[in-house]
This record gives structure tokens, C-alpha cells and sequence, in this order.
């Protein structure tokens, strides 16, 4: 019997030898489907401090204006998260609905600053930035959202931050289905919610390319 036992485990580990596992390829592409400005989130999900660190980590890899590399980030957990909630605000296109709702209110932050007095080099920055940490949260199971309208001296006090925050990307688990509408450039631009789903007007390519 324990001849037998051991034969079989042992074609069992050859077979998955041979014939390995292959997990789906992540493209940019799906990345970027996954990638959609999540607005309200799982309050039973908390974003560990190393995930935090993992998605920071890309402006080590990123392009830089002039290589200035002047942004600064100030991890927001689950312990400071409550204190930002009454000064963000989310959904300027659906203000009726006064987003988040309560109990899906973001569990983590990045606040991000910079070294130097705001230009549009840090403007460049700012946006390579957090684009691809959103890229990369989303690479790791997270979903987000930049976050624009906030009260810059009540977070700047909040969190005790030596200069004023120009951005804020909010994180955690998306409790929201969201969906792409492809749209003319003409058309209305702004996001809507129908029977529970938020979707999101894109122009089409076609519109995109100019000079053709």
C-alpha cells in the first residue's frame, strides 16, 4: 500500500511538472479596463501597509519632468482613513447622491505632495504618478480613484504634512459595477448611475485622431 501511495504522488507531481499551471497574462490592456475611478468600497476589506508600499514603489521606476522627482506620498491606513472623510468628495457629476455613501467610504489613502512650489512640471509628474500607481493597485487586487476636491488645509492639519497635499488617491476593495459606454465626441461626457450600475461615456478612437 505504501508503494502504491508513494507511486501515485509521485506521477501526480511529474504530471504537474509537465503540464504546469499558466496564469491568465495581465496586459496593459486589461489593466486598464480594471482601472475604473471607484467611488464607493468594501468596508470589511483593509488595505495593508505593504500594498501601500508596493503601489508608492513604482515612482522609484517611473518618468520624472526634467527627472526632478519631487513628489512626496503620506500612506493614509485604516487608522487615520475616518479623520479625511468629512473633507473629500466624490461624484461631482451625481451630487444628489452625495458619494461615498455611508459604510462605503475609502479604508486608504495616498496623500501625495511635492518638494517644490507647484508648476507644470509637477503637474506632469503628478499625473504620470498616480496613473500608474492606480495601474498598480489595480495589478494587485485594489481599485481606486483620484481624488481632487478635498479641503487642502484641513488634510494638510489632519495629517500634520509639511506642505500643502495636491493630490489624494483613495484605495480598497470596489463594492461598485462599472461600465464603459462608448460614446461620439460630441456627446455628454458625464458619468451616470442606472439600475445600479455607474457608467463611464469614453470617446471613441475614431474621435480621438485628428489630422486624417
Amino acid at each position: 500500500m505504501a508503494d502504491d501511495y508513494l507511486g501515485r504522488k509521485m506521477e501526480e507531481y511529474r504530471a504537474r511538472s509537465e503540464n504546469p499551471v499558466r496564469r491568465p497574462v495581465m496586459t496593459l490592456t486589461k489593466l486598464l479596463l480594471k482601472n475604473r475611478s471607484c467611488r464607493g468600497y468594501d468596508p470589511r476589506f483593509a488595505v495593508r501597509e505593504d500594498q501601500i508600499r508596493s503601489i508608492v514603489e513604482v515612482n522609484t521606476r517611473i518618468p520624472s519632468a526634467r527627472n526632478q522627482q519631487v513628489l512626496r506620498f503620506r500612506p493614509v491606513l485604516a487608522d487615520e482613513a475616518p479623520a479625511l472623510w468629512p473633507y473629500i468628495r466624490l461624484g461631482g457629476a451625481l451630487p444628489e447622491l452625495h458619494l461615498p455613501l455611508p459604510g462605503t467610504e475609502p479604508p486608504a489613502f495616498i496623500v501625495v505632495c511635492a518638494t517644490v512650489a507647484e508648476d507644470r512640471y509637477v503637474d506632469i509628474d503628478l499625473g504620470i504618478s498616480a496613473q500608474s500607481m492606480l495601474l498598480r493597485a489595480a495589478e494587485i487586487g485594489l481599485n481606486g480613484i483620484c481624488i481632487g476636491a478635498f479641503d487642502r488645509v484641513r488634510v494638510r492639519e489632519i495629517l500634520r504634512l509639511p506642505v500643502d497635499p495636491l493630490l489624494i488617491i483613495a484605495l480598497g476593495k470596489g463594492a461598485e459595477r462599472i461600465e464603459l459606454v462608448e460614446i461620439a465626441a460630441e456627446e455628454n461626457h458625464a458619468y451616470y448611475r442606472r439600475d445600479g450600475v455607474h457608467y463611464v461615456p469614453k470617446v471613441r478612437l475614431d474621435d480621438l485622431l485628428i489630422g486624417r
